[in-house]
Formats: C-alpha cells, sequence, structure tokens
C-alpha cells in the first residue's frame, strides 16, 4: 500500500492510504477495539466486506440514504443518536464508506458526537476520492444552500482503492473527474493536466466506457494519488483556509450557485450520458457543476486580464472530451443572489479563482455583482 502523510508544521495530522481493493481497510482497523461504520445503501457490497474481515473488536454498522436532500443537520443528529443508543464511547471509531455526501455527513457526525470521536474514510466514488474524503472538511447543507454548516477536522486516515470506481454509473465517474482535472489546474508541475485529459476522452469515446475504466485503472489510480498529494500539501500548509487553500475552490462559488438554482427546478430524468456536453437544468450533480463553474471562471480569468493565454477555450475543449458539460444552463444574473450568499463570501467579497495559464492560479476579490458584470463585458 501507497501513503500520503498530510503535515503540518512537521507533524502528522492525517494519511491517504492507497491499495489494490477493498480488503486493504482490515489492516487498517486491526486493533480498534470499537469501530462504528456508516455506509450508503448503494455500497453495501463493499460494507459488508469490510464487515466480515474488519479484525476489530465491537462492530457496528448503519445504513443511510446518501442524497443531496438527506445532507442535513437532521441525518446528522440521526447517526449522534445512533452512536449514542450503541454506547459509543469516546474511544470508538466512525468509519464512513460511501461518497463525498456519507463522508461529508459522517464526518460532522463525528466532530460533534462527544465532542469528537475519531473517524476515518473510505471514499467509493472519484469525487469523494478526489476532493471530499481529502482535507478534512465536513458539514451539511442548509436548505438550498451547499455546506453552510460544518467543521474542518481530519479523518485519522482516507483509504483510497481502485476497485470501487468499477461499480460507479458512467455519470458519477466523469462528474468526479471534474475535481480531478481542477486540482491539475492548480498545480500541472508534472503535465498530468494533459495526462489526465489523454486517458479520460479515451475512456470517454470508447465503445465499453465500463470495461476502458478497468483497462486504464492503473493509470486512473496513479493521477488521484498525485492529485490527493497535491491536496495533501496545501492542506498541511493551510489547513483552514486563510490564504493557499482557497484555490481549491476554483469554479466552486459558480458552482455551488449553479447547484442550488438546478435544485430549486424540478428534476428531470436524465439517463446519464453527456449529450452535447449538456444535461437538464434540473439535474446537476456537483461535478458537472463544477465542470461549467471552471469553464466560467476561466471565462472571468480573460474579461479581467489576469489569464495571459486562450484558458476559456482550452478548458471548454478539453473538458467536453473527457465528457463534461461546459454550458451552463443559467445566466450570470440568475446565480449572482446564490453567489452573494456563498459560505466563503466576507463581508460581500468573493474570493475569486482565476487562471493565468493551465498550472497557475491566482486569488482575486470581487463582489458577485462585479463579477457578473465583468462576465457580460
Amino acid at each position: 500500500m501507497e501513503e500520503i502523510r498530510i503535515l503540518e508544521n512537521g507533524r502528522e495530522i492525517g494519511r491517504v492510504v492507497s491499495g489494490p481493493d477493498i480488503g486493504g481497510v482490515s489492516a487498517l482497523l486491526a486493533g480498534e477495539k470499537a469501530v462504528y461504520m456508516v455506509y450508503d445503501r448503494n455500497v453495501e457490497h463493499f460494507a459488508g466486506a469490510i464487515a466480515e474481515t474488519a479484525g476489530c473488536g465491537i462492530f457496528r454498522k448503519k445504513a443511510i440514504d446518501a442524497t443531496e436532500q438527506t445532507k442535513n443537520i437532521s441525518t446528522v443528529m440521526e447517526i449522534c443518536r445512533w452512536l449514542l443508543e450503541e454506547n459509543a464511547g469516546r474511544n470508538a471509531l466512525l468509519l464512513a464508506v460511501g461518497g463525498g455526501i456519507t463522508t461529508d455527513l459522517s464526518g460532522f457526525a463525528a466532530s460533534i458526537y462527544k465532542r469528537g470521536i475519531r473517524f476515518a474514510f473510505v471514499p467509493t466514488t472519484l469525487l469523494a476520492q478526489i476532493d471530499a474524503a481529502v482535507g478534512g472538511k465536513t458539514g451539511v447543507n442548509l436548505d438550498a444552500f451547499k455546506n453552510m454548516i460544518g467543521v474542518i477536522r481530519q479523518p485519522l486516515w482516507t483509504y483510497e482503492c481502485p476497485e470501487v470506481l468499477g461499480t460507479l454509473p458512467y455519470r458519477e465517474f466523469v462528474g468526479g473527474s471534474a475535481e480531478l482535472l481542477k486540482t491539475f489546474i492548480i498545480d500541472n508541475r508534472g503535465d498530468d493536466f494533459s495526462r489526465a485529459v489523454s486517458i479520460l476522452t479515451r475512456i470517454n469515446t470508447a465503445e465499453s466506457r465500463k470495461t476502458a475504466i478497468g483497462a486504464y485503472g492503473n493509470g486512473i489510480m496513479d493521477l488521484i494519488h498525485r492529485a490527493a498529494a497535491i491536496k495533501a500539501g496545501i492542506v498541511g500548509r493551510d489547513q483552514f483556509e486563510n490564504g493557499e487553500r482557497r484555490l481549491l475552490n476554483l469554479g466552486h462559488t459558480f458552482a455551488h450557485a449553479i447547484e442550488k438554482s438546478s435544485n430549486s427546478l424540478p428534476h428531470e430524468d436524465f439517463a446519464g450520458d453527456m449529450v452535447d456536453t449538456r444535461v437538464p437544468a434540473g439535474n446537476i450533480s456537483h461535478g458537472e457543476a463544477v465542470a461549467m463553474g471552471m469553464v466560467m471562471a476561466a471565462e472571468l480569468s480573460e474579461k479581467t486580464g489576469t489569464a495571459v493565454e486562450p484558458v476559456a477555450a482550452t478548458l471548454r475543449n478539453n473538458l467536453a472530451a473527457c465528457g463534461l458539460p461546459v454550458e451552463c444552463p443559467f445566466t450570470p444574473e440568475e446565480l449572482e443572489d446564490a453567489m452573494g450568499k456563498d459560505k466563503k463570501a466576507e463581508g460581500g467579497i468573493i474570493h475569486f479563482v482565476l487562471m493565468r495559464r493551465i498550472g497557475e492560479t491566482v486569488i482575486r476579490d470581487m463582489t458577485a455583482r462585479e463579477a457578473i458584470q465583468t462576465l457580460k463585458k
């Protein structure tokens, strides 16, 4: 197994461990006296495999429905009540198995139960392996506003393996790739952006995408590992997002506003394959919103004179080739109110992440109105 240590001032605050399959979790649980597993019902198979080989003392498990609608404080309280009913003590370990919603909910519950117990993650989606399960951000939505309630607290460890990715619906896989590409737009010292685009484009154009994901499994996991190392370095230098960590929000101010606008519309059924890089306005996932948001951030970068090369066209073409939607179904004006209420706004000022080129990003402060007016020029 490979391991990335997250260090803050030389002190380890977390680990990201990579292994070939779900069986690697048992070694990390060995010696634990009490483990309480919260898992998404959609990954019952993996949760069962972990339970069978846990090799620890007390082991209890709880299934939840992990959706944007259940990502709220009520579900957190439900988890806390379950821990209390099961007599979970201060030395217990809460293990979250699932996508980013599951890890966010469980990490937040563990952070407040008995003023904080240890927790660990087994992310089962590409989006969670790249983003949600690494870095310590936990939280829930407040009404339709994303992640408005939460804390930053590091998991004891995060275990990642390629086995779980083979079971993902293609739309979830390609949505997660937006966060992978985002990381390399921020830091592209190894030209990983081009390598990621190449692999993802081949998968997207393959006759059998599921087969292609398996065939490129080693390359994908290497990219995930490299992205995790970049994020671990940034988190170690700025755990509580006072400076450099803000760069990881590239495209997210737009993305969260897109998601809120999408959630306010009637849900539209969608088969799951990208068609002309568009998805229904009432059915936009986080990863898809991030892709659209990054294109908008690139356009803002050019219109503010920040970009030193045509980043908008580059992103639009590359993201579309990977199967990601790039056309936002909402006008900038329709996004303005939600952008102004973004949890990262300070006194009306938003720290927009703009691009000079692929691999070089900067922070530029402006209001939502200033950003919208600039985009309209």
